[in-house]
């Protein structure tokens, strides 16, 4: 995204001429990088937590709290699936294409129940492993914690 935009940034000024589709190809990334992005950060467990209170509990009551927490988001990831499933069915109704890349709107939207879905799925699963198991587990294979070793540089 960031070659595509510097290459119409500099066509414009240094040739004078821009690159017609560079505003569609970012959108089209954009959405991919969203969608495939948070599944992968659930997968990961790397999305922002506000863990003021959470921190503060007793292990037994953060897990419970754990389980309802990922229950809660996969009920809403799945919803919001449901929901972007039906916003592209009526996108694939419409027959609308790009302007400059003449493919069909609803090409860049399939990502968007996709991603929805695989993270539902994420946290669903994430639940299942803090049901399962003693520890408490943010995702699927990330334990629920702080390291006091510093980072090391590279």
């Amino acid at each position: 995204m960031a070659a595509n935009t510097v290459s119409n940034v500099v066509g414009r000024f240094v040739f004078g001429s821009s690159i017609q589709a560079t505003e569609e190809i970012n959108r089209i990334l954009i959405i991919l990088i969203t969608f495939a992005g948070i599944s992968y950060a659930a997968r990961h467990g790397r999305h922002i937590r506000m863990t003021a209170f959470f921190d503060l509990m007793p292990p037994k009551l953060r897990k419970v709290l754990m389980i309802v927490i990922a229950l809660v988001t996969a009920g809403f990831m799945f919803a919001l699936c449901w929901y972007s499933w039906g916003y592209l069915m009526t996108q694939m109704g419409r027959g609308r294409l790009m302007s400059s890349l003449q493919i069909p709107v609803w090409y860049t939207l399939v990502w968007v129940p996709i991603g929805f879905f695989m993270t539902g799925l994420q946290y669903f699963l994430t639940a299942i492993k803090n049901i399962l198991s003693p520890d408490i587990y943010l995702s699927t294979t990330v334990l629920e914690g702080y390291t006091d070793e510093p980072e090391q540089e590279v």
